[in-house]
């Protein structure tokens, strides 16, 4: 079975994380501070915050944005469903933002109509979420420019496109957002097992996160309520979780942070290769924005729906392991039972029906990536 995604493991990266299982440090070291300093550097932004998963990365933006009971959060309905349920998580409702049909980014014409709707009914979000599908980046610009006008704060969910860029600028340095967060799960770009990053420019916003992230608990008299009582002395200022990233996720997240380029050049050297080899087929291929360079985490095909299923089985049957990113999360049975339903974002529908994620990982092999075009071709004959 050739999978869809596969992490990248190197000699290098084992030996440090050997290194970290003979320190004195299995959490809360030296490492962790280094990952943040890499994804800092490579994101362009002055602060990092590292934890134990991207969702949890989204859930301490969140709070530390001051979502919470009463509170509105909107995002894509293209995405996994982490990206709505941390405001759930905060107590706030959510709701959805249609897409783009060409990217399935979330749609900026949808979210200008929606936002004049949203205002002139007294009921604007407090926080936008727009997902960069696949490793590309939404049009920040625009999304920037309409939260601005409407004092809407944006938490960037850059779960697949860490290493991407937009207008030149890296994803990440939060120039459109307040902040951005990234995921390292095994099938991403760079991986750390499981983790994830939120980067910020404002110190005060990595400030409130790193006390969300470790139960809102500090040893620094300056965020204390009156005198530190000794060097022992710690005081729980904030109602937090433990969401700490081990010293040996971040160990492996170093190492694999110095092949970040290498990792998003060959993923997009196998999208030009798709591009070409699938120009002829009925299918979609992926779209661009002219203004960004994804990471291409996924390649995503789309084929007729009526066909989806069977296109799906048969490449399975071929030893593809083709996946589906994703359903709707409107349509899922918990949003369900809160009012949504099936045609309320009709682009995202659209899409899911005719999706189906291709193999694309750096170690795909051009071999392998010909079998995969083969396939394709078999199953859409």
């Amino acid at each position: 079975m050739i999978p869809y995604g596969r992490q990248d493991i190197r000699q290098e990266d084992i030996d440090a994380v050997v290194d970290v299982l003979k320190s004195d440090f299995l959490t809360q070291g030296p490492q962790v501070p280094a990952f943040e300093q890499a994804v800092a550097k490579a994101a362009g932004a002055r602060h990092a915050v590292a934890v134990n998963s991207a969702t949890s990365a989204l859930h301490i933006a969140c709070l530390a944005l001051g979502l919470g009971p009463g509170d509105l959060l909107w995002t894509s309905p293209i995405t996994f469903v982490a990206s709505a349920n941390v405001g759930r998580l905060c107590g706030a409702d959510v709701d959805f933002v249609d897409v783009d049909p060409d990217t399935a980014n979330m749609c900026p014409q949808a979210l200008a109509e929606k936002l004049a709707a949203a205002k002139a009914a007294g009921r604007l979000p407090k926080v936008l979420i727009p997902v960069h599908m696949c490793g590309q980046s939404c049009d920040m610009a625009a999304i920037g420019a309409l939260a601005r006008d409407y004092g809407v704060k944006i938490v960037e969910d850059a779960s697949h496109a860490i290493g991407g860029s937009f207008e030149g600028k890296p994803v990440g340095d939060c120039r459109h957002s307040d902040i951005t967060v990234f995921s390292f799960h095994p099938v991403k770009i760079v991986t750390t097992a499981e983790g994830g990053v939120a980067t910020t420019q404002d110190a005060d916003l990595a400030r409130r996160m790193e006390l969300f992230r470790s139960h809102g608990v500090t040893r620094d008299p300056a965020l204390m309520e009156g005198e530190s009582e000794g060097g022992w002395y710690y005081q729980q200022v904030e109602l937090g979780l433990n969401y700490r990233m081990t010293e040996l996720q971040a160990a492996l997240g170093v190492t694999q942070m110095t092949r970040l380029a290498e990792y998003v050049d060959r993923r997009n050297a196998l999208a030009e290769r798709y591009d070409a080899a699938l120009g002829n087929l009925p299918l979609k291929r992926p779209g661009r924005l002219a203004q960004a360079r994804s990471s291409f985490h996924l390649y995503v095909i789309r084929v007729e729906a009526a066909r989806r299923r069977a296109v799906f089985d048969a490449l399975r049957a071929e030893g593809i392991g083709v996946n589906v990113h994703y359903i709707p999360v409107h349509t899922q049975p918990y949003y369900r039972r809160l009012g949504f339903a099936p045609g309320q974002f009709p682009q995202a529908e659209g899409y899911y029906a005719q999706a189906i994620s291709i193999p694309l990982y750096h170690g795909l092999t051009e071999a392998a990536q010909d079998q995969v075009v083969a396939a394709v071709e078999k199953a859409l004959a």
